[in-house]
């Protein structure tokens, strides 16, 4: 059950860009909900997929897939999303990406499932409270979280975790509703048939 936000957010202007940072062995079911929920609020260029460099990576699922842009390319995000898969956490290690999610920790963020490695090697977790998926719990503590409610989706602040797979629409609807509006985002998940908790 997600939890009621402590802190209000300005939505930000039509334009807006939502990095989504991937790797191989990202999931793909994940990223697709992040990208079609973005689509639907801010148009065909709301997101960009970053990496080190443009060349293809596989996915969890065995597609293949080329990023936007690397991470110097990147225009200055209005907030991030961070899919998870079986990739994260060797993605996680890699200093380029704690690097960049640590200068952009303060911004609207949604993740899922096993992308909250991602964000505690970068020191974006520590005093938190976190949802998301239970089977990591463990490594969940070892980022100094303020409470790990395993299995959960919860918004504390500006920080949205969820469970993998299809609770990513959470973490989606939550970092769109930041930055598009409210009204937005309920009309991204109506038009999905997403009939789960509003945002």
């Amino acid at each position: 059950m997600t939890e009621p936000k402590s802190a209000v957010l300005a939505t930000h202007t039509e334009g807006s860009v939502v990095a989504i940072p991937v790797y191989a062995g990202v999931s793909e079911l994940e990223l697709g909900i992040m990208v079609a929920v973005c689509r639907l609020c801010g148009g065909e260029g709301a997101t960009r997929t970053l990496h080190r460099s443009r060349v293809s990576i596989l996915t969890a699922g065995g597609l293949v897939s080329t990023p936007h842009v690397m991470y110097a390319a990147l225009p200055e995000p209005a907030a991030l999303l961070l899919p998870g898969g079986p990739g994260a956490a060797k993605a996680a290690r890699d200093p380029l990406l704690r690097g960049f999610l640590a200068a952009h920790a303060g911004l609207p963020t949604g993740i899922s499932g096993s992308g909250v490695l991602l964000a505690g090697e970068a020191g974006m977790l520590e005093g938190r409270i976190l949802g998301g998926p239970a089977d990591l719990t463990d490594l969940l503590w070892g980022f100094s979280p303020a409470d790990v409610r395993p299995g959960q989706v919860l918004t504390d602040a500006h920080l949205t975790t969820t469970p993998g797979g299809f609770p990513a629409m959470y973490a989606a609807l939550a970092v769109a509703g930041a930055v598009w509006g409210e009204a937005a985002a309920r009309e991204a998940a109506e038009r999905l048939g997403w009939d789960g908790l509003s945002v």
